[in-house]
């Protein structure tokens, strides 16, 4: 795959994903209208084309940026969106709490968790699109290491490295009550058991932390 190849965006239909929390036993269905996701997690090459900045620990054009707190991942959505002549997506102020969410903006933005799991589904309903190790870099067969995007297997929809490789962030707060500001992951890593790997696992962390098995990819709304 080129660097360029990476700024692929898939059209996701609509549809209806149930979601799920282990922690607390919750399970919540959520309607969705069609929306564009990123084919790949955002790369390296990109992230460095549209920030000036190369924050990962593992040093690769076509590996997944890491290393970038949602914060970070806010901030590139509307760098990129202004790059591209779009109208960015989030109001941004000091205040992590503070940001707010433009719905009738054409730029870019992160995934709601909903739109995530949908994707990452394509029509399935077991807990992968796919045989593990045909389809994720995961602690089975990552040898401990991250991996550039789409070395594996995509899901139905196109859509490459959608578990394994590095978590990814949400628009979401995880647990407001009980965890605060703290913003949901999805996913699964390069480090993680197969068991992280599937398509209904919640992982939260501060939008403001930054960690080496932590990426994202982006979304736009389809607009009308």
């Amino acid at each position: 795959m080129d660097a360029t190849a990476g700024n692929e965006m898939i059209s996701i239909p609509s549809g209806q994903v149930t979601l799920s929390d282990r922690r607390t036993q919750r399970s919540w269905s959520v309607e969705l209208a069609p929306y564009r996701l990123a084919a790949f997690p955002i790369t390296q090459t990109r992230y460095a084309q549209v920030t000036g900045q190369r924050p990962s620990t593992a040093q690769g054009d076509l590996l997944p940026v890491e290393g970038v707190s949602w914060l970070d991942a806010v901030r590139f959505c509307n760098a990129l969106s202004q790059r591209e002549g779009l109208a960015p997506a989030y109001h941004l102020h000091a205040d992590v709490e503070a940001i707010e969410w433009d719905a009738s903006a054409d730029g870019y933005r992160l995934p709601t968790e909903a739109e995530w799991e949908h994707a990452c589904r394509s029509g399935t309903t077991g807990p992968r699109y796919g045989r593990l190790d045909e389809i994720a870099w995961y602690r089975g067969n990552s040898h401990e290491r991250i991996h550039d995007v789409g070395g594996k297997q995509p899901n139905a929809w196109g859509l490459y490295d959608m578990l394994g490789n590095v978590w990814e962030w949400c628009w979401d707060i995880y647990d407001a009550e009980v965890y605060g500001t703290y913003r949901v992951l999805r996913g699964g890593g390069w480090s993680d058991e197969r068991w992280s790997c599937r398509a209904s696992v919640r992982r939260r962390s501060h939008p403001t932390f930054q960690i080496d098995d932590v990426g994202f990819r982006v979304t736009r709304s389809t607009l009308h």
